[in-house]
């Protein structure tokens, strides 16, 4: 069990999401994680259990631009850089894995940065 009612909650949710969704290495899934601070992508291909490409709030390009601006502006800059290195990977579409958060905010940008760089979910 985890270690507060929300967090438990969280988990519970994300296991129900990840019964159905699967990355393919057609169509790999691009997961998203929200710390309090920062927030994280990642495109992975859950049949050979790899990342094809990630991105951060932490890296220093994003950090640097972001430098001064909101959290949620910080994730659409995430979502803006792993698209842009999953098209540089040939990748085009995706499904969306919100991994148990719910779907506003930090979350929904990271996916909004995504479509405007050119993915497709």
């Amino acid at each position: 069990m985890a270690v507060n009612q929300k967090t438990d909650m969280r988990l519970r949710r994300k296991r129900r999401i990840r019964k159905r969704v699967l990355g393919t290495p057609e169509r790999p899934r691009l997961s998203v994680f929200r710390s309090a601070r920062h927030i994280y992508a990642q495109i992975i291909d859950d049949r050979s259990a790899c990342t094809l490409a990630a991105a951060s709030s932490l890296e220093k390009t994003v950090a640097e631009a972001a430098a001064g601006r909101k959290k949620t502006e910080k994730a659409v800059l995430v979502g803006k850089l792993v698209a842009e290195r999953a098209r540089a990977r040939g990748i085009e579409k995706v499904v969306f894995d919100r991994n148990g958060f719910l779907y506003h905010g930090r979350v929904k940008a990271v996916s909004d940065g995504a479509r405007e760089a050119g993915l497709q979910f």
